[in-house]
């Protein structure tokens, strides 16, 4: 099976066409304040029709957001994906695909195998799971920190979930981390930025290469 791409954090429509033109597979947008990428919805409304018109599945980021809120983006950009990026809960996450009718997405923080056990409850709600590294210390920002957790702690996972991996992916060890996880995506955004928030297209070009290169070498599932 070959890997999804998400690339994250996209705020303008010459990166969500250099997204498509390289055949990734979905376009992530953060309605997050707080983030460097966040957009408003009145943008990512724009972008996301962008996106659906080249083929690109669309995903809204969000963190502990209300329903009013939610409310909006789905109205609005009318997303393929949910994603829970914050601390919503089994009973929330199920609460929210139950409201939209939408497949969710949840993220949990990795640094240490224990933080596995906490994806038992969301088993049968959650449609995919997104593993991230924990944000450093002192960081505003649940994702989007450029830092990766040990890989060879997915093991643990028994190649059982359907997850896609993120946390500090780069062109430089996108091999190594697909050559150590199950993973049947993979999420990046700091990773192909010249600076915080700002996509740089040559970056996206040489990253989602150097995934489909790797990907060749996996053994097939």
């Amino acid at each position: 099976m070959t890997i999804q791409i998400k690339i994250c954090g996209l705020s303008t429509p010459e990166a969500v066409d250099r997204a498509a033109d390289l055949n990734a597979d979905m376009a992530g947008f953060i309605f997050f304040p707080k983030s460097p990428r966040h957009v408003s919805v009145e943008a990512a409304s724009t972008l996301a029709e962008r996106a659906l018109t080249r083929g690109l599945k669309t995903v809204a980021v969000t963190v502990d957001m209300d329903d009013a809120g939610l409310d909006e983006i789905v109205a609005m950009v009318k997303p393929d994906w949910l994603q829970l990026h914050g601390g919503e809960s089994p009973e929330r996450t199920a609460e929210l695909k139950t409201r939209y009718g939408l497949p969710v997405m949840k993220a949990f923080a990795i640094r240490e195998a224990a933080d596995f056990d906490k994806i038992g409850p969301y088993k049968g709600i959650a449609d995919r799971f997104l593993f991230d590294a924990k944000a450093p210390k002192g960081s505003d920002l649940p994702g989007g920190n450029g830092v990766s957790f040990d890989w060879r702690l997915l093991a643990t996972l028994d190649g059982a979930a359907n997850y896609m991996l993120s946390g500090g992916l780069t062109k430089d060890n996108i091999g190594e981390a697909l050559g150590i996880s199950h993973a049947t995506g993979i999420d990046v955004s700091s990773g192909v930025e010249s600076a915080p928030g700002v996509k740089s297209l040559e970056m996206m070009d040489s990253f989602i290469r150097a995934v489909r290169d790797a990907d060749k070498g996996r053994p097939q599932e």
